[in-house]
């Protein structure tokens, strides 16, 4: 029993030592273990002490100094692993003296490892054992991972509500008091425009759930919060490769120290002799912003199995989408704007939201799109040597319940054939997802076999090159008896099945295809990553967001990564009354960082509706200009490099590498123009002709040496684009 629910909860990752291998080459890691503690544990880039309390420090070794940001005074560290038994905190007593060192050798290569028992400081809860193993490798010198096994020991069973892994206070070390400087990162999808990367303030608190559906239809997430100064900075997160229902917990104490956990909820009753395990934790210690966690947690789940693929070669094209037209746009509306595309240079046209008839059962409109008229559209496209992508959302189905602005929900024919696919709730009703939909069951085999079926319709039959799936988040957990579930967290794990089945069917059939997948408003989640040719910055509220969310990409799916930027009539946004006005023309802050152009303009004029997006003579203009460039330098296909530190290196700075050359991006903050000397990094020793490639204008040459960063003095409003070539 405890064995399936530990399974459910950590995707299997109950881990036990790993044997030393003789043969194997020793590991750089040293172990010393102090009776009473600390353990202290030295890689080739830090050193992580398990502290007489239990908690985890991390500290970076560099230019002979140690960098952290644990705020480890004397007698005040809490433990770093903790579990509430009927909302009764335990702390553990750590058993020093006994602990156990050993090889640890397996996915992530040479290490060392560190076990240290423990039992339950209350006497009355002696009966709850600990066991935490904590490992450092050879590759990863800078990672600590921990896991914590809790095993009854009693006579009678013991409730585990919940446990507490990797938990650390925060401080800056530059000011004992608030104000102090520290951004964070915080992955968690919450809610639609919020900030992922932030400046942290006294009072701040966000609770950070991730994996399963939260409130609004929204879920999933990143597990990893991040914080950064100007020197240095710590990650904490997990790095099991299915999408667990845990949170990570950030607040801003009274004291101005910064509070960061991850809460795993056990909803365990320990048999006597049984264990649970936590999933297996991380804190890392880096210098730069939250790129570098980014980047690391992707490559060690890549260690775990996690498969990234390579974006098709026409996932980088600059795509247009019908969306400027709204819910009822016609085919002759999509069609009509094909010269207009070809005039442009851009390859794509994406058929949005409210083509079909119901979720679920997506079938064209019979008022805007009868009979065979979609696929005479295509094809339409095709014979212009367009491409096509079709909008829809997995998952979702009208069940005659909820409401959404587009139409009347009635029941959808899946539902009437298949009632028992749907995921239901603790009570038994259908659970609601994004836009008040009911949902199918991604754990059902017929399920995700309906989907592979939907996609031969869209891509082989009507002839799409690809999917643009939206509003896509997370799924509830299922208490569908009829699924036979081994846990309702199995309605959650399985959500990547289904979009695994959507882009494989898709790819098989056209290998060039592209399958481009949104969060709207918020961070992606780690279940289907890894099953999209092309990332999106999702509804982004203005350019900052924009520039962010194609870095946060680029770490996750690495430098070379397809991130579309969304509308560029995203890049500037106001709000009139309850909705948002989209008039932006911001194309540098997606063509600068690597990101790929889209817009959602509406021509011939339609009319005073759609007036914030109608392409008119002056911004024909501005758009050609922007795609002529973009198609030109194509630096999405560039690699992308970190070599600028969000927050802290002024101006907002990107760099990228391509064909030989460097090019840069600069972001003056709102309303302001910069003056000063930009700092061209990255370059190798030698002379150098900088360009503005926004503006065709020569800024002269620099000079980079080994001991020397070139340096440009300059002036800027907005922003400045530069190629800088030998």
């Amino acid at each position: 029993m405890l064995a399936l629910l530990l399974v459910a909860l950590a995707g299997g990752c109950s881990r036990s030592p790993q044997p030393s291998t003789s043969a194997a080459p020793a590991s750089a890691v040293q172990i010393t273990v102090n009776n009473g503690g600390p353990v202290v544990i030295t890689s080739s880039a830090a050193e992580f002490q398990v502290l007489p309390s239990g908690y985890i420090q991390a500290s970076l070794t560099k230019d002979g100094k140690k960098l952290t940001l644990d705020d480890s005074e004397p007698g005040e560290t809490p433990d770093s692993n903790s579990a509430t038994s009927a909302t009764k905190g335990t702390t553990f007593a750590w058993d020093f003296s006994s602990a156990k060192i050993s090889d640890a050798t397996g996915k992530m290569g040479r290490g060392r490892q560190v076990q240290i028992p423990g039992h339950a400081a209350d006497p009355a809860q002696h009966a709850l054992q600990a066991n935490l193993v904590v490992e450092v490798y050879d590759d990863f010198p800078n990672v600590a991972f921990s896991t914590v096994q809790y095993k009854n020991t009693g006579a009678d069973d013991f409730k585990l509500d919940q446990v507490i892994a990797q938990r650390h206070r925060f401080n800056s070390h530059q000011v004992k008091a608030a104000p102090y400087e520290m951004w964070s990162f915080q992955g968690a999808s919450r809610e639609w425009g919020e900030d992922e990367m932030l400046k942290l303030k006294p009072g701040f608190s966000r609770r950070n759930d991730l994996g399963a559906m939260v409130k609004g239809g929204y879920g999933g997430g990143i597990p990893v919060a991040a914080f950064w100064t100007g020197s240095v900075g710590e990650a904490i997160g997990h790095v099991e490769t299915v999408p667990l229902t845990v949170s990570l917990p950030v607040n801003v104490g009274a004291d101005s120290r910064v509070n960061a956990s991850l809460v795993i909820p056990a909803n365990a009753t320990l048999k006597p002799g049984e264990t649970f395990s936590t999933p297996k934790t991380f804190v890392s210690i880096y210098t730069g912003d939250f790129y570098n966690p980014l980047r690391q947690w992707s490559t060690l789940l890549g260690k775990e199995g996690w498969e990234l693929p390579k974006p098709s070669n026409e996932a980088y094209n600059v795509s247009w989408c019908g969306w400027g037209y709204e819910f009822n746009v016609t085919p002759a509306q999509m069609v009509g704007t094909i010269p207009k595309l070809k005039e442009m240079g851009i390859k794509w046209a994406t058929l949005d939201d409210r083509w079909f008839d119901t979720y679920g059962d997506w079938n064209p409109r019979k008022d805007t799109f009868p009979g065979d008229s979609i696929k005479k559209m295509v094809d339409d496209f095709h014979a212009q040597g367009e491409m096509a992508q079709l909008w829809w959302l997995p998952l979702g189905v009208e069940d005659g319940q909820g409401k959404w602005e587009s139409h009347k929900y009635i029941v959808s024919q899946v539902v009437k054939d298949h009632p028992d696919w749907l995921i239901q709730d603790k009570d038994g009703k259908h659970a609601r997802i994004t836009r008040d939909l009911a949902a199918l069951c991604p754990a059902v085999p017929e399920v995700q076999s309906y989907y592979k079926k939907l996609t031969e319709k869209f891509i082989r039959d009507w002839g799409f090159d690809g999917s643009k799936l939206d509003n896509i988040y997370s799924v509830p957990m299922c208490y569908n008896p009829a699924h036979h579930h081994k846990s309702p967290q199995d309605s959650v794990n399985a959500m990547a099945d289904v979009y695994k089945t959507i882009y494989q069917t898709t790819r098989a059939i056209k290998p060039e295809s592209v399958t481009q997948s949104c969060p709207c408003g918020t961070p992606p989640s780690l279940a289907w990553l890894p099953y999209m040719d092309q990332a999106v910055t999702a509804d982004p509220v203005g350019g900052v967001q924009v520039r962010r969310r194609i870095k946060m990409y680029k770490a996750l799916l690495g430098p070379e990564a397809a991130v579309y930027g969304d509308h560029v009539e995203l890049s500037a946004m106001t709000r009139a009354g309850a909705s948002w006005k989209e008039h932006g023309q911001d194309f540098a802050s997606t063509v600068a960082t690597g990101g790929v152009v889209g817009t959602k303009f509406v021509w011939p004029d339609p009319g005073p509706k759609f007036k914030n997006v109608s392409l008119t003579s002056e911004k024909d203009a501005h758009w050609k200009k922007w795609i002529d460039i973009y198609n030109h330098k194509m630096l999405s296909k560039g690699t992308f490099l970190n070599l600028y530190t969000y927050g802290y290196d002024f101006p907002e700075a990107y760099a990228i590498e391509k064909d030989g050359k460097m090019y840069y991006g600069f972001f003056a903050p709102d309303a302001h123009v910069w003056r000063g000397e930009l700092e061209l990094r990255g370059l190798q020793p030698g002379t150098y002709r900088v360009f503005d490639y926004a503006s065709g204008k020569d800024l002269g040459s620099v000079e980079a040496s080994a001991e020397k960063i070139a340096k440009l003095k300059t002036e800027f409003s907005q922003s400045l684009l530069l190629e800088v070539s030998k």
